[in-house]
């Protein structure tokens, strides 16, 4: 049981240090602008870009909108030309499937959950 502990204080610590080295949070989005069945065909590729900026830590939540006319995409990075850098990877993106609109985000309520995400400027 304390390996199990320190193994999650330690993945803990590893994710702040990750969140916390970027500088803003952003929401991210995606209004689509083809139909669902294109839309779909990009799915898989899509899915693959999100997992990658996971791993990289910019990426904290995403989902898509209700009704289904896009998604949203919690995001943290130095800047915004960083993400639209990123955005720039997304499959979406590449076959002119989804437009993009970036907000700056400065967190200053938050659930305590949450605080790790947050860096105050």
């Amino acid at each position: 049981m304390i390996f199990a502990a320190s193994f999650f204080q330690l993945l803990l610590i590893v994710l702040k240090s990750s969140y916390l080295s970027k500088k803003t949070m952003f929401i991210i989005s995606l209004t689509y602008k083809t139909s669902l069945e294109n839309v779909e065909r990009f799915i898989p590729e899509h899915n693959d870009f999100l997992e990658k900026y996971y791993r990289s830590g910019n990426f904290i939540a995403s989902g898509r909108k209700e009704p289904r006319t896009g998604g949203i995409i919690l995001a943290v990075a130095h800047s915004k030309n960083e993400v639209e850098e990123i955005i720039k990877e997304d499959p979406f993106y590449i076959h002119q499937v989804a437009d993009y609109d970036v907000t700056e985000f400065f967190p200053t309520k938050y659930n305590e959950h949450f605080k790790f995400f947050i860096k105050n400027p």
